[in-house]
């Protein structure tokens, strides 16, 4: 029987898709439904229909399953960033295990890989070493400080994420205050007129640095001097105040320019045991605690002796290659990202590192590079975005026949497929370990050892 926009249905909900929501079948027919729990047993109401699947949203709660808890944050129903805020912190570990093992059975065709127990945080909430907020217009002439509704780019106001720590709040009020003194006029996407855009925070949770940074379409705000006393005054540990100049019509946060208007240019964190300089645009694990722990897992995969060449693509700010760069001979990082490559260098001289090189270059024509001029890599390091890796990059590390390839992933579906590619160049997978580095959200990470055998 087909399904049709309006109609009601009853569904039990039986597990969750790659987006957090729960899944349910009605006559062989796939049903989404937002802020569902696996058990749960629903009145839905179906709001757009294909032919295999719909997607419906909850009417009534007829039995409510066994991991449904009560909802701590006001705006989790139209907030954009947290989909599991309504389950015990268990249920959401075991639905982002089994995302990961149905995507390595599905796309990679795998079933005698070796997938341990997901590597839970400590602490699901407050981990958050970074808020990106955007900045719109609000009710009676305020401003709205918050997060963007799901799939759009319409801000949801927000006093407090419980994502975040408690301090990025009290900045956020005094960034309030302060707009509310000046009436600074917020930026508009749709006509690319206006001025303040976002204002970004970042924590040194190490050290307890804060920095606050104001992203404009312009070179600098009207009374940076009274922003820098109401921010001095109510955040604890600020130690840098920085405009950020974006003036292009983007989707993208952050421009190129960074001028500090009080303070350090820099906050410093430790990672890992190494000391970690972070600006506006370096790179840097938003989860420092559940950062170290997948660190530590990439480490014992590598398999070090003392005497081995990493060669470490997508590096980033280079902080798993110099977490490793002590156990090593010799370290190759590179990275597409001038900044990045440039704090990653930094980041070396200040631990005093001194066998890591970094390259800035794109991953695949370095690599081919580093073949031409006869590098050997015994271990190959592979970060990359979201998106996963270009055959070609995976072509050349085959032909390079690296022992080890440890892959950090951020995504387990084009995971899949590049351990797939993987596999037809001479490399079995032999251990996958999920690390949850996003609680109460989608995402899941993955660190997989690959090792080379006879083709």
């Amino acid at each position: 029987m087909e399904l049709k926009k309006n109609q009601m249905i009853e569904l039990d909900i039986t597990g969750y898709t790659a987006e957090g929501n729960g899944v349910g079948r009605y006559n062989g027919i796939a049903v989404f439904v937002p802020h569902a729990a696996a058990g749960d047993r629903l009145s839905v109401k179906i709001l757009k229909t294909a032919k295999t699947y719909a997607f419906g949203k909850i009417e009534k709660i007829l039995s409510s399953s066994p991991d449904r808890i009560p909802v701590d944050c006001p705006q989790f129903s139209r907030c954009g960033g947290c989909v599991y805020r309504h389950v015990r912190y268990e249920a959401e570990c075991k639905a982002k295990q089994q995302r990961v093992q149905d995507a390595i059975e599905r796309i990679a065709g795998f079933h005698y890989t070796i997938l341990n127990p997901i590597v839970r945080a400590e602490n699901p909430d407050h981990y958050r070493n970074k808020a990106q907020l955007p900045v719109g217009g609000g009710p009676g002439g305020e401003i709205s400080l918050g997060f963007y509704a799901s799939h759009s780019h319409r801000i949801i106001d927000c006093g407090e994420c419980l994502l975040q720590p408690q301090v990025f709040s009290a900045a956020a009020g005094a960034f309030r205050e302060w707009e509310k003194r000046t009436r600074e006029d917020v930026y508009d996407e749709k006509t690319g007129r206006g001025h303040i855009r976002h204002f970004f925070l970042r924590l040194a949770e190490s050290t307890g640095e804060v920095m606050a940074c104001v992203v404009v379409n312009g070179n600098g705000v009207h009374n940076e001097p009274e922003l820098v006393e109401l921010l001095k005054n109510n955040v604890p540990g600020l130690k840098s105040v920085v405009i950020n100049s974006n003036r292009e019509r983007t989707n993208v946060i952050l421009g190129p320019k960074c001028r500090t208007i009080w303070g350090q240019d820099t906050i410093t964190d430790e990672l890992c045991g190494l000391k970690f300089r972070i600006s506006p645009l370096s790179f840097y694990q938003v989860n420092r605690r559940q950062a170290e722990r997948l660190y530590r897992l990439a480490a014992e995969y590598a398999g070090l002796t003392g005497g081995e060449t990493i060669l470490d693509l997508y590096c980033g700010t280079g902080t798993i290659g110099l977490s490793m760069a002590k156990n090593a001979g010799k370290v190759i990082g590179v990275e597409i990202i001038p900044q990045a490559v440039e704090d990653a260098r930094q980041n070396a001289e200040e631990n005093g590192i001194e066998n890591a090189e970094f390259l800035c270059m794109d991953a695949a024509k370095a690599a081919d590079m580093l073949k031409n001029r006869g590098e050997k890599p015994d271990v190959v390091i592979l970060d990359p975005p979201r998106k996963g890796c270009d055959e070609s990059l995976i072509d050349t590390v085959g032909k390079m026949a690296p022992q080890r390839v440890v892959y950090v992933s951020c995504d387990p579906e084009t995971l899949s497929r590049d351990l797939k590619r993987f596999a037809l160049r001479g490399y079995k997978t032999m251990q996958i370990t999920p690390v949850d580095l996003f609680p109460r959200t989608a995402h899941v990470e993955c660190v997989v050892l690959m090792s080379r055998v006879e083709k």
